[in-house]
Formats: structure tokens, sequence, C-alpha cells
């Protein structure tokens, strides 16, 4: 059924965290099927908790040589509109493909993940699994400038570890090979015309959720965020308009364990 419908069904503050990617721009043939984002937004903001978050992933079409704006625009009218803010804008970096453009344009390497928040703070958040390797791990000194752009001193030796920071870097969903589904769910997942990575999806559910939290997908397609809820031991609900979709993200999802 349509998301925005869908959501009406759903009670106020019911969901702990939304992720998913909007069908934007008719850059995949979606069969026909048009969306509102506006009212996306507006029912994204009623169902939250308050401290729930918001993970979209989008870019922009190109057309003419100019860039649609549907990303910025979204993100603006969803704070301007509803009791969204934007609490980080997140790049997702994927190995880009030449196009139609390759002479005459940057190679397009990265979609936008805008993440929202309602109400003041998050209701939990964790990064500690996306954590990623330092590479000057174990040496020491240097210096940073802090806000006020004075020099500060670093002492004691760099962690092994450290913050994915806001560039993160995922195998795109028709070559990765993370081990988080079966290779069957895999295969499945790729009829789709348009995923996003399990990990990413399973990285913001653990990020922003608990055990037993509410996660929500409007724009389900092949199901990777229920079924990567489902792994996690998250409740879940999708909406998706398409029937062929709906049976492929079943079909998935009854294939996870738990």
């Amino acid at each position: 059924m349509d998301c925005v419908e869908g959501m009406k069904q759903l009670d106020d503050n019911s969901i702990d965290l939304v992720v998913t990617s909007p069908p934007y721009d008719g850059i995949r043939d979606y069969k026909g099927f048009s969306l509102d984002l506006h009212n996306v937004g507006i029912q994204i903001s009623r169902i939250l908790k308050d401290g729930g978050m918001c993970v979209m992933v989008i870019q922009d079409q190109t057309k003419d040589g100019r860039k649609s704006l549907t990303s910025f625009k979204t993100i603006v009218d969803w704070c301007e509109n509803t009791e969204l803010d934007l609490w980080e804008c997140c790049i997702y970096e994927r190995g880009g493909t030449p196009g139609n453009w390759w002479s005459k344009r940057f190679r397009v390497d990265h979609e936008y993940m805008p993440i929202f928040i309602k109400g003041k703070r998050p209701q939990y958040f964790n990064k500690e699994h996306m954590m990623i390797d330092n590479p000057n791990k174990g040496k020491s000194g240097g210096s940073i400038r802090n806000t006020k752009g004075e020099l500060i001193e670093i002492t004691g030796a760099s962690p092994s570890k450290k913050c994915c920071g806001t560039v993160i870097k995922y195998a795109s969903a028709s070559r990765e090979g993370n081990g988080l589904v079966s290779n069957i769910s895999h295969k499945e997942k790729l009829q789709h015309p348009a995923t996003f990575p399990d990990k990413l999806a399973n990285d913001f559910i653990k990020c922003f959720t608990t055990e037993n939290m509410n996660v929500l997908d409007p724009f389900m397609g092949s199901g990777t965020t229920a079924t990567m809820a489902k792994i996690n031991k998250r409740n879940y609900i999708g909406f998706e308009l398409d029937s062929t979709y709906c049976d492929l993200a079943n079909e998935r999802i009854l294939e996870i364990n738990t």
C-alpha cells in the first residue's frame, strides 16, 4: 500500500527509528508509482517517538547538466514544516560508474544520508560497532585546532580505532559480501532496481536502537531494513506499493533465523 496511507494507521509516537531510501527523481523505473516526500515527512514526524531518528539515503538526478536539488529541498522542507530537525548529514561513499557524462562531469561516488531527529537528543546512540582502524594508532605528538582556532598539543599514543566520521564507505549493494544474509537472500535482493547495502541498514539500526525497539521503512523495496531489524531482534514495519517487491521482501525476511 501507499506508505503515507499506511503510516496514517500507525499511532503517534510509536516508532523508534526509520531507515529508508525513497524513490527520488524517477532515476529508476518504479512502474509508474510516484510519491509526495512532503507528506512522507509529516507522517514520519508524527509517528516517531521523542528522541526517535530517521536515516534517509537520497541523491539528486542530473538533467541537462543540472542537479535537481531534491535532497536539499527535502531536508529544508522537513526541518521547516515538521517536528524533525537535521541531526547530521552523512555521506555514503560508494563506487560510482562513469555514465553518460563521463567526459563532462565528475563521477558520482556518493549519496547523501541526512539523519533527522525528533526531540532534543537521540533516545539511544552507540557507534562502537562503526569504529574503523586508525592509521595513526600508537603514534604520539602533533596538534589540532579547537573551535577558537587555537593549537592544542596532543599527548599520549593514538588509539587503534577511531570514529567512522560523517563520510562512511560501504560496498555497493551489488558487490557487498558482508555475511549478514545468505547468498540466496542477496540474489533475491538484487531483483529490485535500487537497493542500499545491508551493512548500512545494520549499522544504523544498531546505532540508534536496542532490542525490541520499532524500526520502520516506508519504502521497503527488497526488504533490507526489515531483514537487518530481524537479525538484530528489533520489531519492523514496512510499506511497499508493488506486490512483487512485497513478496520478495517477505521471502528474504522468512530466510532469517533469529
